[in-house]
């Protein structure tokens, strides 16, 4: 079982239902029994965030962040004005991991972030899609190609689902990315690159358990992409495969 501590969800999930009602939504998902919550567009919401989080009893340990595609200083007073020490940037562009060259510049890009998020008292982090695990130079995923250029103090979010789409045994993956694995997206689905078909983690094809397994200390946080039913329904039931079930 996951200790509910170490559970989050990514808010990008459930962005229909903030658009609909900000404070309602944060307050089912806390209703559910999550604790930790992952933000996307950081800034925008930071002051919504700032009220509606201490009153639903949430925080956020981490959050995404265009960092390599925007002014990185308002994304660090974001973070530090809600508590946040990791701040994961969740997408570099496809055409940037053809190349053992460019997968080094972005891996340069990265740590030269880290470098200014010290001072800020927070860590950076790089979020895969599929696109990073396709991508082979010499036999190794692009995604570790990148792992091999980064500063220690960088960490990596695997998105366990789009890991396996791309092609790669995510527990060995994960097994040779070892301790810099500090967070797990954690997704369900039928393993294709349709949206829609994603579920709550457990009622998939993906090999859930024996991805946590690789990887025990990393921070879980719950993500679906999209959803073709009610999104909450998909939101409680990854919560309860985690928190009662087999999950590691």
């Amino acid at each position: 079982m996951v200790a509910v501590e170490n559970l989050s969800l990514q808010l990008y999930t459930v962005r229909y239902k903030l658009e609909e009602d900000f404070d309602a939504t944060l307050a089912r998902i806390a209703e559910i029994g999550y604790k930790l919550v992952e933000p996307f567009g950081l800034v925008g919401l930071a002051p919504k965030l700032a009220e509606a989080l201490p009153k639903y009893g949430l925080s956020a340990p981490s959050t995404h962040a265009a960092l390599l595609r925007e002014e990185s200083g308002p994304i660090f007073e974001a973070a530090k004005q809600l508590g946040i020490t990791t701040v994961i940037d969740p997408h570099v562009d496809p055409a940037r991991w053809q190349t053992a060259e460019d997968i080094q510049a972005t891996a340069e890009a990265l740590n030269k972030a880290a470098v200014e998020a010290a001072d800020h008292g927070i860590t950076v982090g790089y979020h895969n899609h599929h696109f990073e695990l396709v991508s082979q130079i010499d036999g190794r995923h692009g995604l570790e190609i990148l792992a091999d250029h980064l500063s220690p103090e960088v960490i990596l979010e695997v998105d366990t689902y789009w890991a396996a789409v791309g092609g790669a045994d995510v527990p060995a993956l994960l097994g040779r990315l070892g301790d810099r694995v500090k967070a797990l997206h954690v997704k369900d689905g039928d393993g294709t690159l349709n949206n829609k078909a994603q579920v709550a983690v457990g009622d998939g094809t993906i090999a859930v358990n024996d991805i946590l397994a690789a990887a025990p200390a990393a921070l879980r946080v719950v993500e679906l992409d999209d959803y073709t039913g009610e999104i909450f329904d998909a939101v409680a039931g990854s919560f309860t495969y985690l928190t009662e079930g087999d999950a590691a």
